[in-house]
């Protein structure tokens, strides 16, 4: 299927592209790797009058850490955070971009644009969510951040205003006691994840002072559960107290059953995704160097 007619707009300047926005209201769809908005449009999903393209914006593609924060900006494509020697620092960051679709996606697609689309099946909401990311916002009215609960309120729907777009992300750094994982099980490398996990833990020797938890394709947005957090906290990190606390956080979940997998299947699936990025963010912890990635059937 073709996309409906719509206008190309190419600002040279992100005001320019802010004052578009602006003007063109909800009729406007930004346009940044476009390998997520593309096949919408093609799929007549959300049609667009106005297509404003920022891909090419200068300035919007860094990956630096500035004190305790790593800062990313909009523009940087899942490539070059998997090939980032300073985006390695936070190993789930690149483990999420390394296993997204295939070279060709990874080439064009940027962090900014995979975390706009709000997609609950798309590796960025859920890695983010996983890491307490923040997200700068930029509009009409200056810049704010927004914390990434926030940013991302449902299924394809973020707090992003008609004419703002977000311009960085940042993630705090891990500590020499703090490390993480993420790992998402694919049928194929350019499908979306069938259900994905993510883990960061931090540690004061054999015992979690602190645990994130984060499942993705497992509801509307990126599922996380206190409870499921606190049965980690303060504890010595076994592969039974993982399984233990996977198990209550996929029990507040809700994976919907469609053509990657029934409900049962990634219910399963995740409780393992959850063992196993646990492990991993615990081996490195211990100073270990360990390889991952994603999963594919």
């Amino acid at each position: 299927m073709y996309p409906a007619p719509f206008r190309y707009h190419r600002p040279d300047s992100l005001q320019a592209a802010i004052g578009l926005l602006a003007k063109y209201g909800e009729d406007a769809k930004v346009l940044a790797g476009g390998q997520s908005l593309i096949p919408m449009m093609k799929l007549r999903i959300g049609d667009t009058a106005e297509l404003i393209d920022i891909g090419r914006l200068p300035n919007l593609d860094y990956i630096e850490v500035r004190g305790k924060v790593m800062h990313i900006g909009a523009l940087a494509t899942h490539a070059q955070i998997a090939a980032s020697d300073v985006a390695a620092q936070i190993p789930a960051l690149v483990e999420a971009s390394a296993g997204i679709a295939d070279k060709q996606v990874r080439s064009m697609g940027t962090i900014g644009g995979g975390l706009s689309v709000a997609d609950a099946s798309g590796d960025w909401p859920t890695v983010l969510r996983g890491l307490d990311a923040n997200v700068v916002i930029t509009g009409s009215g200056g810049a704010r951040e927004v914390n990434i609960s926030d940013f991302v309120e449902d299924t394809y729907t973020t707090c992003l205003k008609p004419d703002e777009v977000v311009t960085e992300i940042q993630v705090p750094m891990h500590d020499a006691n703090t490390n993480s994982a993420y790992v998402a099980f694919k049928r194929a490398a350019a499908a979306f994840p069938t259900c994905s996990a993510g883990v960061r833990l931090s540690m004061d020797g054999d015992r979690c002072v602190q645990a994130s938890l984060v499942l993705g394709c497992a509801g509307p947005i990126a599922i996380v559960s206190s409870e499921a957090e606190a049965q980690l906290a303060g504890q010595a990190i076994t592969p039974e107290l993982l399984a233990a606390a996977a198990e209550t956080i996929v029990a507040a979940s809700e994976p919907p059953p469609d053509a990657r997998g029934s409900e049962a299947f990634k219910r399963a699936m995740l409780k393992t995704l959850v063992v196993e990025a646990g492990e991993r963010a615990l081996a490195r912890c211990k100073g270990e160097t360990v390889e991952g990635g994603h999963r594919y059937a």
